[in-house]
């Protein structure tokens, strides 16, 4: 994805969308931050080059080479954050497993039959049981609001 001399002052929005991207090129443009956050799913990215001023996302230690020369600074070789000795700042909960999710960045997935918050529930979702109660409800609601609101609609 070739996004050089585009007169970028920022990461465009409709960059989340290229989470397939192997190689990016932002060189030659007005950048003055490059938020890590702007590359959240980008765990194909292998090469990216940014203007020199600015850093790689996740920091350099994202990725396994870092080149800068006076025109350009490339990041080569996207790192898994999950594979490194050092432990994690915020390590995956119980139940759970470190994959990658972007340069430097982590996602936490449940192992399976765990699911919710911090994985914590085991199973499924009831589905059955939710739809039931929603479902009932809904009726119920609607036959008092109609019964109670039928006598207006005459008058």
């Amino acid at each position: 994805l070739d996004l050089s001399n585009c007169s970028l002052h920022g990461v465009p929005p409709g960059l989340a969308e290229a989470t397939t991207a192997i190689v990016l090129d932002l060189t030659e443009n007005p950048l003055t931050t490059l938020p890590s956050a702007s590359f959240l799913g980008f765990i194909h990215l292998q090469s990216l080059t940014v203007p020199p001023a600015l850093e790689c996302p996740g920091g350099s230690e994202a990725w396994q080479d870092v080149t800068v020369d006076r025109s350009s600074r490339l990041c080569q070789g996207q790192r898994n954050p999950c594979n490194t000795s050092v432990e994690l700042a915020w390590p995956c909960p119980e139940n759970s497993v470190c994959a990658p999710d972007g340069p430097g960045l982590i996602q936490c997935l449940c192992n399976d039959p765990f699911h919710g918050y911090k994985c914590l529930r085991e199973g499924t979702f009831p589905m059955l049981l939710f739809g039931g109660i929603l479902g009932t409800a809904t009726v119920s609601l609607s036959l008092l609001l109609w019964g109670t609101q039928r006598r207006k609609a005459k008058t």
